[in-house]
């Protein structure tokens, strides 16, 4: 299996492999020189755009794709025309052609990456949701002869950066939060659950999650660095109608392999000016005693108003002593 630039001599196999993808799926039509003549150069057509494009080629013939091209709006970048072969599906071809756009977009100066797809295409979208992308944005409606919907997904590419996740992204995201909580539940975290916590456990949980960031009853932030989706902390609005004023935050998590590169500190500085937009002045937040982001919060300014002996327990069944806090913003 051989990964190198795509070349407009590959027209033919290009053209069968998207075509043999698309037969895949009910009502997904493939019209060449109606509607994706690009397809007959395709190589020029990314060169002209200031992309690039990649071909794997195995034995002769080309068993996957990939390209990507700037947007021209704020550093954004799309990713393209991914696909592989069924022979060569679950080999990592995949993930090494969408590293190989990923690294040129990034290395062109790329802060974001911005991709559609088929709402049909429902293995691509657990692929790209595995590689840190989430839901973004509308449905974008394609005028075209297979009736085509497409989802639009994004990821931040360079650095550390926070952003609110809204119902769509949330949902997408589901299976990375739930991977990180079970990460960081081995690690010994107190955060309501026991290990070995089996993904299933943590994805429901992120599913009840999502489902408040729809009703608007609570606020999911995400944290990625280098386009890797490493933490995420909530803010918790269902409060009672007297306190209007307050909010909760609550599960802050960052995946062990991310620690000490100011991901959670990032996550609550974020977590604290989200609150303070919505009129949440008044945060509340509780942790086990002697746990490190006890340390961070007494350093962010909150203030400790008391230990409850025993509120929780250790997976051993020993009492677990845990820290209430607050903090006006």
């Amino acid at each position: 299996m051989t990964l190198r630039p795509g070349r407009d001599e590959d027209a033919d196999g290009f053209i069968a492999l998207v075509g043999d993808c698309w037969a895949e799926y009910p009502n997904c039509v493939l019209d060449v020189d109606g509607e994706v003549p690009e397809l007959r150069a395709l190589a020029t057509y990314f060169a002209e755009a200031g992309g690039a494009l990649w071909a794997a080629e195995q034995d002769g013939r080309i068993i996957g794709m990939a390209a990507t091209r700037p947007l021209g709006d704020d550093q954004a970048w799309e990713i393209c025309r991914v696909y592989v072969d069924k022979s060569a599906r679950g080999t990592g071809l995949a993930q090494r052609l969408l590293t190989a756009a990923e690294s040129h977009a990034r290395d062109a100066g790329a802060e974001r990456l911005v991709l559609w797809t088929d709402t049909r295409f429902e293995a691509a979208h657990r692929f790209y949701e595995k590689t840190g992308y989430v839901r973004q944005g509308s449905i974008r409606i394609l005028d075209d002869i297979s009736n085509s919907l497409e989802f639009r997904y994004t990821k931040p590419l360079r650095g550390l950066v926070v952003e609110a996740l809204d119902a769509a992204a949330a949902a997408s995201a589901e299976a990375q939060l739930a991977r990180i909580l079970v990460n960081c539940v081995e690690a010994g975290a107190s955060v309501s659950f026991f290990p070995p916590l089996a993904p299933a456990v943590a994805r429901d949980f992120f599913k009840r999650v999502s489902s408040d960031v729809a009703l608007s009853k609570r606020v999911l932030l995400a944290a990625w660095v280098d386009g890797v989706l490493v933490g995420t902390v909530q803010i918790v609005l269902d409060t009672p109608q007297n306190q209007p004023h307050r909010a909760d935050i609550a599960k802050l998590l960052v995946d062990p392999s991310a620690r000490r590169r100011g991901v959670a500190r990032a996550l609550m500085r974020r977590a604290e000016q989200a609150a303070r937009g919505l009129g949440r002045r008044l945060l509340v937040l509780d942790t086990a005693k002697g746990e490190g982001a006890e340390g961070l919060y007494r350093e962010l300014g909150w203030v400790e108003m008391g230990v409850i002996p025993g509120y929780a327990l250790w997976p051993d069944g020993s009492p677990c002593d845990t820290v209430f806090f607050w903090k006006n913003v």
